[in-house]
């Protein structure tokens, strides 16, 4: 036999192992095929070409298995139980970079399922070598390692520490600064992951110089960079009054409004929910919001959208209103219950509702003043009667509950009050006849309307407790009138005359 016969062996061998993965990886990328896939035993039969002699195979070999293990955490938890992780960790110092992303990938698709998956990657050492990635020539292994940061610093603050631990978030914050917008997305997204858990690890991240960074983002035109660098801020400004002050530091007001008017949904989101996590922090922060024309944009902002890209709008609003009169004046001066109204009023999500309904009992919660200015929305009706329907969910009935009650122990508007009479069960209506009983006594031209609309009659249907709070207010409301006017609106009076009708003897 020749050299060159024996040979030919050899390069069948590496040809048909060739096709093999590659086959494999093609077929992996299509859902449909993984579960024969898996039967076949494809993993045991991938494992040995991890280690093999041809670069190009190791590498499609890998793509292979990121596929697979992207697939569902039984693939994920097959890697990492064929003890494939050690031989990815160990390849990825010397490997080229082809090899590097693809290993990247394979960890990045194992960690994302769990913690506990994501901690069998923190457990055979790949957190070194995927930091050492991070300063890696080649910006795509960058981003691949980066990306494989934030799936294993997502999930909680114990992996985000081990993250942050193995020296990842300097080279994170400079590689926001590389010219490529793919890896400064990935890694302002990482930097969103590691700062959410906890104010101690967001402080890593801001002694890193992140801020600055990051703000500077704002207005560039990738709507996805956008997206991460907002959530990036939001992250950090959600934990305390200091970090949120840092964030307002990098001079983010008023650039950031103009995100709220942003083609992209998520931009939007992303940036109300920043402003959000500022203003609940303080009444001076809110303050500054509004000096900014804060509340101006977000109202417009809510009422340019729909659906969950309002959420973080309405609870911004709710929080601003929340910290003083003045800053809830703010709210309605700008026009913001009529925005709030329809939430309430169109969304379908009771989730969003409830929120609607919390904003504007923080709006009216501070003075007569304030819940008038809700109740002549027309509000109050709505507010009520999903509390009542019993298809709303346990939290909407909460909130539209406690809405009510803070608009109602402020509100003297008596015209928007008296409806509510007619439907309000006994935990509501002492809070409606309440306020009654404290204008009546003082308004004639009320207590007049009081009678012609029918509001003296329906007070007299109602049946209190004897000595508890309603039957006082009653009482409190039955003695602004002569004694035969509350009579004859008492139930049964009708009756009671036409049975002294029937008893009367006529004096001929």
């Amino acid at each position: 036999m020749s050299q060159r016969q024996v040979l030919q062996v050899f390069e069948q061998y590496q040809r048909a192992r060739t096709q093999f993965v590659q086959a494999v990886a093609e077929l992996a990328s299509r859902p449909q095929n993984v579960p024969t896939l898996q039967s076949a035993g494809v993993m045991a039969l991938l494992r040995p070409l991890l280690l093999d002699v041809v670069p190009t195979i190791q590498q499609t070999a890998a793509l292979a298995l990121g596929r697979l293990a992207n697939y569902n955490d039984d693939l994920a938890e097959a890697v990492v139980k064929g003890d494939i992780l050690p031989q990815l960790v160990c390849s990825l110092s010397e490997q080229n970079r082809f090899y590097k992303k693809a290993a990247a990938f394979v960890l990045r698709a194992v960690g994302k399922h769990s913690p506990q998956l994501a901690q069998a990657i923190v457990h055979c050492g790949a957190l070194e070598m995927l930091v050492i990635c991070l300063e890696d020539f080649d910006p795509g292994v960058k981003e691949a390692a980066s990306w494989a940061l934030g799936y294993i610093a997502r999930h909680n603050s114990e992996l985000s520490q081990a993250v942050v631990d193995a020296g990842a978030v300097p080279l994170l914050v400079l590689c926001i600064q590389e010219p490529e917008i793919a890896l400064k997305r990935i890694a302002a997204s990482t930097l969103s992951d590691i700062s959410k858990h906890s104010p101690e690890l967001a402080q890593t991240v801001v002694d890193a110089g992140a801020i600055a960074h990051l703000a500077q983002m704002i207005l560039n035109p990738d709507a996805k960079l956008k997206r991460q660098v907002l959530s990036a801020l939001s992250q950090i400004a959600k934990h305390s009054v200091d970090l949120a002050e840092l964030v307002v530091e990098a001079e983010i007001f008023p650039v950031v409004l103009t995100c709220l008017k942003d083609s992209d949904e998520y931009v939007k989101k992303n940036g109300a929910t920043l402003i959000r996590e500022i203003a609940k922090h303080t009444p001076e922060l809110s303050q500054l919001i509004v000096n900014a024309g804060g509340v101006a944009a977000v109202i417009d902002c809510i009422g340019s959208c729909r659906g969950t890209v309002r959420l973080p709008g309405i609870m911004m609003l709710g929080y601003v209103a929340a910290h003083s009169e003045n800053l809830s004046m703010a709210v309605i001066v700008s026009k913001g219950i009529p925005p709030l109204c329809a939430c309430l009023i169109e969304e379908p999500e009771d989730h969003i509702k409830a929120a609607a309904a919390w904003a504007l009992g923080q709006v009216g919660r501070h003075t007569p003043e304030h819940a008038r200015a809700v109740a002549v929305a027309n509000v109050l009706p709505t507010l009520l009667a999903m509390y009542m329907d019993t298809r709303s969910s346990e939290d909407l009935q909460m909130k539209t509950k406690k809405a009510l009650k803070n608009i109602l122990q402020k509100c003297t508007y008596l015209p928007a009050l008296e409806p509510l009479l007619h439907d309000a069960p006994p935990n509501i209506m002492k809070y409606i006849v309440g306020q009654f009983s404290k204008v009546l006594p003082h308004d004639s031209k009320a207590r007049r309307l009081f009678v012609t609309t029918g509001g003296l009659k329906k007070v007299q249907e109602i049946k209190a407790e004897p000595g508890s709070l309603l039957q006082e207010y009653i009482n409190t409301i039955n003695n602004c009138y002569p004694e035969e006017i509350v009579r004859y609106y008492s139930p049964g009076y009708s009756e009671m005359l036409l049975e002294r009708v029937e008893n009367y003897h006529p004096v001929l």
